[in-house]
């Protein structure tokens, strides 16, 4: 199945939501259609036009915005008042602020653990959850791709990513990336920025591609400085958050989509999901890897919101 056609967005607008923040919001498909609000990864990836082109312009009302630090918001790549809480609490505003009762909630990677917290937190806003490549945002999924896991996957890559950090630091690479990333040192910074935008670029397709690998270098100040600020605070939730409150989700049907292959989330987070989430469906992808451009991932995602009636009853 081929992406929607190229649209343009019909309305676009910041919106603020403290004292530091506005956020990038876009609209676009049919404005009376049924809303769908696309939660982006990293966190600190941002949004691009071609997530538009995911859900049919003349059904859906699509909403996409750049989450605080992300994108087109500003300021860019700021960690102030950048935690969980506030990035859940700004969807709800933005609800609000496009007078939207109840949406699909769709979200890939970070973007499928945002989507998980906010409808524990509002179950009653959600038609439904269509969740890709899965992040449960637990200590030993981030030690995964972090620090021993996916370094047995991708070891070429692997030394690469770490060949910057002395012996005596490599225990805590996660650490020592954020020191810096975060450092004042902007040059050693930026440097690090690029290399940690890289591994995960590298990482996230079953099969080479220098396109995912340029979108990933596209974003990586951004994606860096604030995917290492919120895993170095375990993403500011309590461990295993999103399936201790499960329950929260008894009335909200979830559509998981996971790349068997998947190095940057392993497909055990979808499957140990799915075990608890009695109203989830699993769709497994077995020639995909994390990506959301990986053809079977795409395939799957469209296929889904083709049945706009199921997505919503």
């Amino acid at each position: 199945m081929d992406l929607f056609p190229k649209i343009k967005e019909f309305r676009s607008e910041y919106l603020t939501v403290d004292e530091v923040h506005q956020l990038y919001i876009e609209q676009s498909g049919n404005p009376n259609g049924i809303p769908v609000v696309f939660l982006h990864g990293g966190p600190g990836a941002g949004t691009s036009e071609v997530y538009r082109r995911f859900f049919n312009p003349e059904l859906y009302r699509i909403i996409l915005f750049d989450q605080r630090g992300s994108g087109r918001s500003k300021p860019f790549s700021s960690i102030v008042n950048n935690t969980t809480e506030d990035l859940i609490n700004d969807i709800k505003k933005i609800f609000n602020h496009l007078n939207i009762n109840k949406a699909i909630i769709y979200g890939g990677s970070w973007g499928s653990t945002l989507g998980l917290l906010f409808a524990e937190k509002f179950p009653d806003l959600g038609y439904s959850l269509v969740l890709r490549g899965i992040f449960l945002c637990r200590k030993s999924d981030i030690n995964w791709f972090y620090q021993k896991g996916a370094d047995a996957i991708y070891p070429e890559y692997w030394d690469r990513f770490i060949s910057d950090i002395p012996l005596a630091e490599r225990d805590n690479i996660l650490q020592a990336y954020h020191n810096r990333i975060h450092g004042t040192d902007n040059t050693k910074s930026l440097k690090s920025c690029k290399k940690w935008a890289e591994w995960e670029g590298r990482c996230a397709t079953l099969l080479p591609s220098k396109n995912v690998i340029d979108n990933y270098s596209d974003c990586s100040e951004s994606l860096s400085k604030i995917e290492t600020h919120y895993f170095f605070n375990n993403c500011f939730i309590k461990e295993n958050q999103i399936i201790k409150n499960i329950n929260k989700l008894t009335n909200i049907k979830c559509y998981i989509i996971h790349g068997r292959y998947d190095i940057v989330c392993p497909f055990s987070q979808a499957y140990d999901l799915h075990e608890v989430y009695k109203r989830s469906e699993l769709n497994i992808i077995n020639d995909a890897g994390h990506s959301l451009l990986e053809p079977g991932i795409t395939k799957k995602v469209l296929e889904i919101f083709s049945n706009p009636n199921a997505l919503i009853s």
